[in-house]
């Protein structure tokens, strides 16, 4: 049965990203977020039965310069693995947008993307993170880690501006976070998996070479990126909101230094942060699950409201069954992008594909989507045990959907 999932706000504020330069503009962010918050804990609202884990500031870290943009240590969350699982480790990168403004970084300062002092002492573990074998069938028993997102710039940036107190040091937050877990056994895994979900899948695929490199070439190492093949696609209007957005961020935060040299060879370091342009060339096996309407990038990339200043477009961007038959088409063609922008990815026997045709982010971390009695599937298999049947080589996973209408499963989201 299709599941209609509500949201009463823009996804742009799911994000916290702010393209506002107005003081009230700013003021707007912060309520926002906080309403953002506050229906984040609301959708993963601990039960009687809720595994909550406990926050861990990196030690040490400050000297070594891997801090948030306000200055304050990383943290993560890490439960441990038990009986079987007791040597392999599951690393989830946390997303949440970027910010490429002065600005906007300034105001994440103020929240928990940019600042452990505003992050929750204790998380809730679902999806791909539950330790309970009926939620999660092939990780509940590994060990699981959350690495926290407060860099904004998919744990890539380095740099700093002195004026403004913001310290970009992404990389270096990726850096120590895995010296650290190395230290905690992760250094003797028998198998591991580098996963994320939206500005954390972008992150997991930026790192997949290096996660892989941590370990000896015995050790069974892949990567997953949920909700986070993001594209340089052309909006509505004509314009190119991500990949702008994509060049300030890029620059004031240092990330080119940081990208793969077999990309920033051949092109400018922007599109090195679009994976349309890195996948090809990552040696470690990947897996990609994505909504082919993904709902962020529906939202914020080919709908942004400063595309839209008449509002032709709101009622389809908040409720995709309100689009007409040429709007329809647009997305139609987003769709197609996508597609196209895997065929060559799609053709190596070590990766993995999860595209259904949902309006949908972030797959993995909520239990209803990852694995459930009414999860989204394709061809009968939910994605935590296409993602499962990947990891372990039982059989080749390249599922990709028929285009929408076609799929019931889709818990799709609707923004009021």
């Amino acid at each position: 049965m299709k599941r209609v999932l509500i949201w009463v706000l823009s996804l742009w504020s799911v994000v916290g990203i702010g393209w506002s330069r107005s003081e009230d503009g700013l003021q707007e962010l912060k309520a926002k977020d906080r309403l953002l918050s506050f229906l984040e804990k609301d959708a993963v609202s601990p039960g009687a039965n809720s595994l909550m884990i406990p926050l861990t500031l990196i030690q040490g870290a400050a000297s070594k310069g891997a801090v948030c943009l306000d200055g304050t240590p990383p943290g993560y969350h890490l439960d441990r693995g038990f009986r079987s699982g007791s040597n392999s480790w599951l690393i989830q990168l946390e997303g949440g947008g970027w910010c490429n403004t002065i600005r906007s970084c300034v105001f994440r300062k103020t929240t928990r993307r940019g600042s452990s002092k505003f992050m929750e002492k204790r998380l809730n573990f679902t999806g791909i993170l539950s330790n309970k074998a009926e939620e999660n069938p092939d990780f509940y028993n590994w060990n699981r880690v959350k690495l926290r997102y407060c860099d904004g710039a998919s744990f890539s940036g380095e740099g700093q501006n002195e004026a403004n107190q913001l310290y970009f040091r992404g990389q270096r937050i990726w850096s120590t976070a895995m010296e650290e877990l190395m230290a905690k056994g992760m250094r003797n895994a028998e198998q591991a998996l580098l996963s994320g979900c939206s500005a954390g899948g972008l992150a997991s695929i930026l790192h997949c070479d290096e996660f892989k490199d941590l370990f000896p070439s015995t050790t069974k190492v892949k990567c997953l990126s949920d909700a986070g093949l993001f594209l340089d696609a052309t909006n509505m209007a004509g314009g190119h909101t991500l990949r702008d957005m994509y060049r300030g961020m890029v620059t004031l935060q240092g990330v080119q230094k940081n990208l793969p040299n077999t990309c920033t060879s051949q092109m400018d370091p922007t599109s090195c942060f679009f994976p349309q342009n890195l996948i090809a060339n990552i040696q470690t096996p990947l897996f990609l699950l994505n909504a082919a309407y993904d709902a962020w990038q529906v939202q914020e990339s080919l709908i942004p409201s400063s595309a839209d200043p008449h509002g032709f477009w709101r009622d389809c961007k908040m409720d995709h069954s309100h689009c007409n038959s040429s709007q329809m088409l647009f997305l139609q063609d987003f769709r197609n992008q996508m597609l196209s922008a895997i065929n060559g990815f799609s053709m190596s026997n070590q990766n993995g594909l999860f595209i259904n045709s949902c309006f949908a982010h972030c797959q993995s971390e909520r239990q209803d989507t990852w694995y459930a009695n009414d999860s989204p599937r394709i061809g009968n298999k939910a994605i935590a045990a296409s993602v499962g049947d990947w990891f372990f080589d039982r059989t080749a996973t390249k599922a990709i959907d028929c285009p929408y209408p076609c799929d019931n499963t889709c818990h799709n989201l609707i923004f009021k």
